[in-house]
């Protein structure tokens, strides 16, 4: 029975993507008869997606094996039962979350913000989250995940769904969630401190790491090297990763070789926007969320019109809500087309010249200005804003954006990195930038994601 369980996979490991096989197909167990395949499944995600995604691919490599025509193959698919756990080293007796960005330590349970429950899967997401799921299982086989995706897109709701599903299971874990800026803070801080040592130890008994926006971490040689020795720690301990990140690896032009194979070391995937169907789900979950009656013409409405990331659907939906109450009635088309002409209508519509044009007006540069190697605060933040909506909304590379301003592929990256992370903090300069790249965004025609 082994031997055709063996060869099935072998069939489907040369019609699928590596990483599609390594995900979904090696952690099964199989049960073969005379014309029939039974799966056996961690849980009943996996299931289910074997069920609507596998079904057909499974009897074609079943067929030949069993030798039988491909409609004769039966295919069941059932949950595993639960499997006994051996227990975990003692340094792992403490479910704990350390160290956590703007909250203090404490028990992960008490500061994750999303779960898998509420994260819509479509397929522009499901191979992440299927091995962001395998990573939280004790019997998984992903030890190492890097996700990468643009910004709104799920990348920190996926993180969290992760730390919170860890720390509600019955074992205890020793787990850090943290950005790359969180670690290089912390590090410079303990360098300051002399306890660079007690920094180490930090992280020396962790079982989990999930690093957000590894990109940061481009250029500092020296950081670069206490999260390659933090990293190596981990992993022979047979320590699990996920990093998430704006770029791809292949991206990462100044980060060490090394640390980038590290990255490489796993799962690599990138979630891309959601299908119309999806953006219909998602708008109907957070209707449900916010207690709003959204009718379902309107939403099919929205789902058609709005074409970008999650932020920008929840804002739309917050946006349609606060005005039917504002003018005491209910939902309706009218009242959504009304609120839609703040927002674009497609993904894009503007070229890069475009953009750097509105990028001077909303700045009060000129293009020489902009273009210049002047380092006066709204020079750089007006190039470094051209960057990110260039980034964002064309299909330009990294490289051909530089190359538009005389500048390196590194350097777009630092200034993409730092428009992002002043928009994250939410502080008045950061409300400000939001607010002045939406205004380009509606301007230019665009997406206003933020």
């Amino acid at each position: 029975m082994q031997e055709k369980w063996t060869a099935i996979s072998e069939n489907l490991e040369k019609t699928l993507d590596p990483g599609t096989f390594k995900v979904w197909i090696a952690p099964l167990r199989a049960a073969v008869r005379e014309k029939s395949l039974c799966l056996f499944a961690r849980n009943a995600f996996v299931a289910d997606w074997l069920k609507t995604r596998m079904t057909a691919r499974l009897r074609e490599a079943a067929a030949p094996v069993l030798g039988v025509d491909p409609q004769d193959v039966e295919i069941r698919i059932e949950i595993e039962p639960a499997r006994n756990t051996a227990p975990l080293k003692t340094t792992f007796a403490r479910r704990i979350c350390l160290p956590l960005p703007r909250c203090e330590m404490g028990r992960g349970d008490q500061v994750w913000r999303h779960s898998f429950e509420d994260f819509e899967v479509g397929c522009s997401n499901s191979v992440a989250v299927a091995a962001a799921r395998d990573v939280c299982d004790n019997g998984g086989t992903v030890n190492t995940l890097f996700v990468n995706s643009a910004s709104g897109l799920g990348k920190t709701h996926l993180t969290h769904a992760v730390g919170k599903a860890i720390s509600q299971s019955p074992r205890d874990i020793r787990i850090a969630y943290m950005t790359a800026e969180d670690f290089t803070r912390r590090f410079v801080t303990a360098l300051r401190r002399r306890e660079v040592e007690g920094f180490r130890e930090c992280f020396a008994d962790l079982e989990v790491l999930l690093l957000e926006d590894v990109h940061f971490l481009q250029g500092k040689e020296k950081i670069q090297e206490i999260a390659l020795t933090t990293l190596k720690t981990l992993q022979n301990q047979g320590g699990r990763v996920i990093f998430t990140s704006s770029f791809s690896p292949r991206e990462l032009q100044e980060v060490d070789g090394s640390l980038v194979s590290h990255f490489c070391s796993g799962i690599l995937t990138c979630m891309e926007r959601p299908s119309r169907d999806m953006r219909r789900r998602i708008l109907m979950r957070k209707a449900k969320q916010f207690q709003v009656i959204l009718p379902d013409d309107v939403c099919d409405l929205l789902a058609s019109r709005l074409r970008g990331d999650v932020r920008q659907l929840e804002s739309c939906l917050n946006n349609l809500a606060f005005k039917a109450r504002l003018l005491n009635c209910g939902i309706n088309p009218q009242l959504a087309m009304d609120v839609l002409s703040q927002y674009a209508g497609t993904e894009c519509g503007a070229d890069m010249r475009t953009i750097i044009r509105l990028v001077c007006e909303s700045f009060g540069l000129t293009e020489r200005q902009i273009g210049s190697r002047s380092r006066r605060h709204d020079c750089v933040t007006g190039r470094n804003t051209a960057y990110y909506l260039a980034r964002k909304h064309t299909e330009l590379s990294l490289e051909e954006i530089g190359a538009t301003f005389n500048r390196r592929h590194s350097t777009v990256i630092k200034g993409i990195t730092s428009v992002e992370r002043e928009i994250s903090r939410e502080s008045t300069e950061g409300r400000r930038l939001a607010g002045t790249v939406r205004l380009i965004e509606r301007n230019a025609g665009l997406s206003a994601t933020l």
